[in-house]
């Protein structure tokens, strides 16, 4: 049988999200040739927590590179045809594992988890009494926490890495005796899965990339090294951090299985891959992916862009590690899609996502109703981790419909109030907006989008944005198909199939209207977790 495949030349990208790993292999125009994807288990030991097994993870990995090269010689190629992949993770989950056995020595934490929001008090109370240095002096009080904003780009929030594996430290016994002996290993899920498979404890390597990097409140945004102050802020040892790579290089080779010896050469946070895979690469383009969050990102250029308005700076991509950064302005929000699961698995008002669309669709509006999903507290622009969720303007009126509508509209808020900050921070009017992610197959939710935000949506034929991002920039890396990220000019044949796009059908004053009945709910939900304590 193997005289009769033949040899071609394709991309893959090992994606790995909150709930389920992908390997997708690509062409030269992003079509995709081949593809697995496998679940993996999710634990919540106790409310507001969330849980991943790493060796699960990393097990999905493994299954989903095989089974796509066994899906890829089925249709007649060799699996020799993938001559490179990129890896892009679900950015802020943080793993533990150990330098000795290449074992984790806990389970990880989830990017959505609060449980540190104690330590978020903590920390701010730290950075305005003993304040933060920067620029060679030392800031305090309100300055204190304007120093850390200038060194990392991001606020104190449960979302970020470094309060993450400070609590494992504190809480966790295996964590901190590894800790103690210096046999930690600290990642995000794109370096453990690198460690993994260049060879585990045997010659792994230990690397994480910028865009990361950028999300851990542990690198200073403009060196793009590892700060020390930052690490002495947080109490945490430089032993256990990853080498610092860029966005688009050969890390490693992989070390066995189906693809052994095909080199590593682009790593990239989900998100930002997706402002790649959508070729937003210039100053000035915006994308926005709907998942179980939404994240709108704003490429700024090669300029930091201090966000005064509520929106995280950080990096966008490193193209080669002689490339100068690319920059972004990112507005995440916690709940997008996870929302329509609530409605389906806990509220047992659906049976499948896609039925919310047509729930909806029975009412005009939401006779009223307004859902604020603040299921985790709010993230941009708010920064409220005390708001919860609450469903407000119910009346004998109600019913499902109308709860649908409200939820689909919360994500379109949100949306907006990302939308409003950037504005105010880029001087820049977003008049389109490209989307990606499961969320946006939904014409309905897109209309909506359209309708309250006020802004064009556009949505690609070819959705898997965020796989394509880490294809292209380690396609990039070896140059294949003659892909050069920092030549957009050379992916003009990627991705050309076409888009939907949705314009509002409106007037202002209607979206106005509505948008000051989504403040005022907003005002009702905040602060309701720290005033029930």
């Amino acid at each position: 049988m193997a005289s009769t495949l033949r040899h071609g030349e394709f991309v893959g990208s090992l994606d790995c999200g909150t709930t389920s790993t992908r390997f997708m292999i690509f062409d030269r125009y992003a079509n995709v040739i081949a593809s697995h994807q496998i679940e993996f288990p999710q634990y919540y030991p106790q409310p507001g927590w969330h849980e991943h097994d790493a060796e699960q993870i990393m097990e999905s990995c493994d299954a989903c590179i095989d089974q796509a090269c066994v899906e890829l010689e089925k249709l007649g190629w060799t699996k020799q045809s993938v001559k490179v992949i990129g890896i892009t993770n679900q950015r802020e989950t943080t793993v533990a594992w150990s330098r000795k056995t290449g074992a984790p020595v806990s389970r990880a934490i989830v990017w959505d988890d609060i449980r540190v929001k104690n330590l978020v008090t903590q920390f701010e109370n730290q950075a305005k009494t003993q304040g933060v240095q920067y620029e060679g002096k030392v800031h305090k009080g309100e300055d204190g926490l304007v120093a850390l904003r200038k060194l990392t780009g991001l606020p104190i929030s449960t979302y970020f890495s470094a309060l993450k594996i400070r609590w494992m430290i504190d809480h966790w016994p295996d964590v901190k005796s590894a800790y103690d002996a210096d046999d930690l290993l600290f990642g995000t899920v794109e370096s453990w899965i690198t460690y993994r498979l260049s060879g585990g404890a045997h010659g792994g390597v230990h690397v994480s990339d910028v865009t990361n990097a950028s999300r851990t409140l542990l690198l200073n945004l403009r060196s793009l090294q590892w700060d020390p102050v930052l690490l002495e802020f947080f109490g945490l040892k430089a032993s256990i951090l990853p080498k610092l790579a860029s966005s688009s290089e050969v890390y490693a080779h992989i070390a066995y299985g189906a693809l052994k010896g095909v080199p590593i050469a682009g790593l990239a946070g989900d998100q930002q891959a997706a402002l790649v895979g959508n070729k937003c690469l210039r100053q000035g383009e915006a994308k926005c992916t709907y998942g179980t969050g939404a994240f709108l990102l704003f490429c700024t250029g090669e300029d930091v862009v201090e966000s005064k308005a509520g929106l995280l700076s950080t990096v966008a991509y490193q193209n080669g590690p002689n490339g100068k950064p690319v920059y972004c302005l990112e507005g995440s929000i916690g709940v997008a899609g996870s929302a329509i699961k609530w409605l389906r698995d806990s509220m047992f008002m659906v049976q499948s996502a896609a039925d919310v669309n047509t729930l909806a669709a029975k009412v005009p509006d939401t006779g009223g109703l307004y859902f604020v999903t603040a299921f985790g507290g709010l993230f941009a622009p708010y920064w409220d981790p005390s708001a919860t969720g609450m469903i407000i303007g119910m009346s004998s009126y109600t019913t499902p419909s109308h709860v649908a509508r409200a939820t689909l509209e919360a994500n379109a808020f949100m949306t907006r109030a990302v939308a409003e900050a950037m504005k105010l921070d880029s001087g820049v009017d977003l008049p389109q907006m490209k989307v990606d992610g499961g969320m946006t197959n939904g014409d309905m939710v897109m209309q909506v989008l359209a309708d309250l935000g006020g802004c064009e949506i556009v949505r690609p034929e070819m959705r898997e944005s965020t796989a394509l991002g880490s294809a292209l920039l380690a396609g990039s890396a070896v140059r294949l198909f003659g892909w050069d990220i920092a030549r957009p000019e050379t992916l003009h044949e990627v991705n050309t199939a076409g888009s939907t796009s949705f314009k509002p059908t409106t007037t202002k004053e209607y979206r106005d209207k509505k948008w000051a009945g989504w403040q005022r709910a907003v005002e009702r939900c905040r602060g309701w977790a720290a005033s029930d304590d």
